[in-house]
């Protein structure tokens, strides 16, 4: 057979882009085919338009702690290409990285789309062949070697292949599980994917009052039909429907998980650095320097101001009550509303609104050296295709940046 190509990746996002970049760079002839208009559609809204590149974790424990179960699977190609190996790359590209709070890795710029040209020209500088528009329609293969892909009608043949579809997270970017399905078809087993870093609804009306407000540095304490689970600080934003922000993307998998076994609530301590005794402490100097004042008025010293009132409302406290004639139970209800608030979770806002969705090719069936099948001996799989599980913070790119950079140089 005359090979067209050394390399067909298929999908121009994130890890489809290093797997070719890297492959180029090689000499190798590489050819991208993206169904979109253009490459890294997901890529360019990731960060909420700004980016989070990777994490700047420097224990390589911890960081690969994150992907719960598939850190050992993954240690060797971290080895090859971690979070400096990315800062560095960047650097290079002449897109320097930022860290910011919460270890967190953006371009100088907070710019997506800076990511996207960045890697664009690089690829164009090393001569890969991009076809946008290209939906590719079926793979064909013989025995335990694909043999072509077809699309447009038209058969595009290469040594070897990489699947970079991605998941099912924003199927609007063109994540639509199209690499899910043709695994199926030619004898992979597929992971039921799920929504993993999600948004979680929730029944109560006071928290959706609060829609658009940051609460900063509060704890979430989850239960599982009332027994004591898990917990987690950090920040949250309430919105229209229930709860977003990193903490709670970051506990939505397991959350997700506990409310397949039963009814799941939660307490949101606001003040997670004082106790009860210290808050209520915190509350009399208050009152004792404004005595005079609306309760509503003076609550915002400590609170966000969107929040006085929804509390004042939830504990029927007048708009009009002076701190002088809130009673000891009234102040000790506030403490309370503001240590151990409930909320009952109803769900999550599922695919559409997902960060990024697990599921995808079992690593049992993947090489760990080089991310190839063990079924197809010329097939692939980076990024969002592998099962792995993974919190938001840069962790979900840095997987797409180490296993396309591995794929590249192995191919």
């Amino acid at each position: 057979m005359n090979y067209t190509y050394d390399l067909i990746v298929i999908g121009g996002g994130a890890s489809g882009m290093m797997t070719a970049g890297t492959a180029a760079e090689r000499g190798l002839r590489v050819l991208v085919l993206e169904k979109n208009k253009k490459l890294g559609a997901k890529l360019s809204i990731s960060g909420g338009g700004r980016c989070n590149i990777t994490n700047n974790e420097d224990n390589i424990h911890t960081f690969l702690s994150q992907y719960k179960d598939s850190q050992k699977f993954l240690y060797s190609s971290f080895s090859k290409f971690n979070k400096e190996t990315t800062k560095a790359f960047f650097k290079k590209l002449g897109l320097p990285v930022v860290v910011q709070e919460r270890n967190r890795c953006f371009p100088k710029t907070e710019n997506a789309l800076d990511v996207v040209r960045v890697l664009e020209d690089w690829l164009r500088l090393n001569k890969v062949s991009i076809q946008t528009s290209t939906a590719v329609e079926k793979i064909e293969y013989t025995n335990n070697v694909i043999s072509g892909v077809i699309a447009k009608g038209k058969k595009y043949t290469a040594k070897s292949y990489v699947i970079a579809t991605g998941g099912l997270s924003h199927p609007e970017t063109g994540s639509t599980g199209d690499g899910f399905s043709w695994m199926k078809e030619i004898g992979h087993t597929v992971v039921a994917p799920n929504p993993n870093i999600v948004p979680l609804k929730v029944k109560e009306k006071w928290i959706k009052k609060l829609s658009g407000t940051t609460l900063v540095d509060v704890k979430l304490y989850f239960y599982l039909n009332e027994k004591r689970m898990f917990d987690r600080r950090g920040n949250i934003l309430c919105t229209h429907f229930g709860m977003s922000g990193p903490l709670v993307l970051n506990s939505a998998y397991e959350v997700l998980q506990l409310l397949e076994k039963g009814k799941v609530t939660c307490l949101i301590d606001m003040f997670p650095s004082l106790d009860i005794g210290s808050l209520e402490k915190k509350l009399v100097e208050l009152f004792e320097k404004h005595k005079n004042k609306n309760l509503k008025n003076i609550l915002k010293e400590i609170i966000p101001a969107a929040l006085a009132p929804v509390l004042c409302e939830e504990l029927s406290l007048s708009d009009d009550l002076k701190v002088h004639s809130v009673t000891k139970e009234q102040r000790k209800s506030i403490v309370c509303f503001l240590k151990q608030s409930p909320l009952t979770i109803s769900g999550s806002l599922g695919y559409d609104k997902a960060v990024v969705s697990d599921g995808g090719i079992p690593l049992r069936e993947v090489d760990a050296q080089d991310f190839r099948s063990k079924i197809f001996s010329n097939l692939f799989f980076t990024g969002d295709m592998l099962h792995i599980t993974r919190p938001s913070g840069g962790y979900s790119l840095q997987l797409c940046w180490t296993t396309g950079f591995v794929v590249g140089k192995s191919i």
